[in-house]
């Protein structure tokens, strides 16, 4: 039987990209391995170089905060007051914001909740910084907790960044700019009735507050509202109203730190902000009332009668 010879099979060139896989493949890994860690969304607009540098610190200190959210077992944790909790956690993104913001600015003064204020003495421009707001929601293992970073010229706020980590969510508002949610533009919601609104708020715990007071508030919001949130951070509760998931907040015995960035992207994003009397002392006074315009009227009435 006759072999007929089949002519050898040409070799078959290389297509482009061949070869390349596995690389593809690790760049695909490593991307899986640092998703937890997403770098905050950049912005479309043009931010000034003060907010960028705000930006810039929240995203390396969120990125401290996620590690160590991973593994709670080693947190350090002692206590400031009677619940008011502190780790090492918190004092070391305090760090790292304050050295970015030192290299940037040195000449700008710092408000720091777990170091207090640094810098030059009297400064034009105060940065004023949670570096983790939702400290006791953060040990417990509640994905409740952002960054907060403000800058105040003369006591007036002119950009805030408050960043939540754990939804990759970059809030920030610069004055006169708008309040924006990433690169989208945010507004508070346009609900007009209480009787549908959903309202924030926090619950007091330190020694001296008026629990009677607050506690016949928040009687009388839940019996006018369609339900109350206390979720643990105040300037996610800001920002949350800021974007229309609230309707409104009110919370008493906070500090600065806890709501310069949230306020001032609150009233970037339409809400009318003001302490308990209607005024604009929310920062040094340590209450605050935040909430689109129709829901705020109606949450005054409930409020003022109980601060007075």
């Amino acid at each position: 039987m006759a072999v007929t010879n089949k002519p050898a099979a040409k070799p078959q060139r290389a297509k482009s990209g061949a070869g390349k896989r596995s690389a593809s493949a690790k760049t695909k890994e490593r991307s899986a391995e640092k998703k937890l860690f997403r770098p905050a969304p950049t912005m479309p607009m043009q931010n000034s170089g003060m907010l960028n540098i705000a930006i810039k610190a929240a995203r390396e200190a969120a990125r401290i905060q996620m590690m160590a959210f991973r593994d709670r077992t080693r947190l350090h944790i002692t206590n400031k007051a009677a619940g008011d909790y502190v780790t090492e956690v918190d004092k070391e993104c305090e760090r790292v914001i304050t050295e970015t913001i030192k290299t940037a600015f040195p000449n700008h003064a710092i408000l720091g909740e777990e170091s207090g204020e640094s810098g030059t003495v009297g400064a034009e421009y105060l940065w004023v910084v949670d570096p983790l707001d939702g400290t006791t929601n953060f040990i417990h293992g509640i994905d409740v907790f952002a960054v907060s970073i403000a800058l105040l010229k003369d006591g007036v706020p002119q950009c805030g960044v408050v960043y939540d980590a754990n939804r990759n969510q970059l809030f920030t508002a610069e004055k006169g700019k708008g309040a924006y949610l990433d690169e989208r533009r945010i507004r508070v919601s346009s609900l007009t009735s209480i009787q549908d609104a959903l309202i924030a708020t926090g619950f007091p715990f330190r020694e001296g507050d008026d629990y009677g007071a607050y506690m016949e508030t928040m009687k009388k919001m839940m019996e006018n509202t369609c339900g109350l949130r206390r979720c643990g951070s105040a300037a996610l509760d800001l920002c949350w109203t800021a974007c229309g998931r609230f309707d409104g907040y009110w919370e008493k015995g906070i500090k600065i730190w806890d709501i310069a960035a949230g306020a001032l992207i609150a009233r970037e994003a339409g809400a009318i902000v003001t302490d308990f009397s209607g005024e604009g002392d929310y920062l040094s006074k340590g209450e605050i009332v935040a909430a689109t315009p129709k829901v705020y009227a109606d949450m005054m009435k409930v409020i003022r009668p109980q601060s007075e």
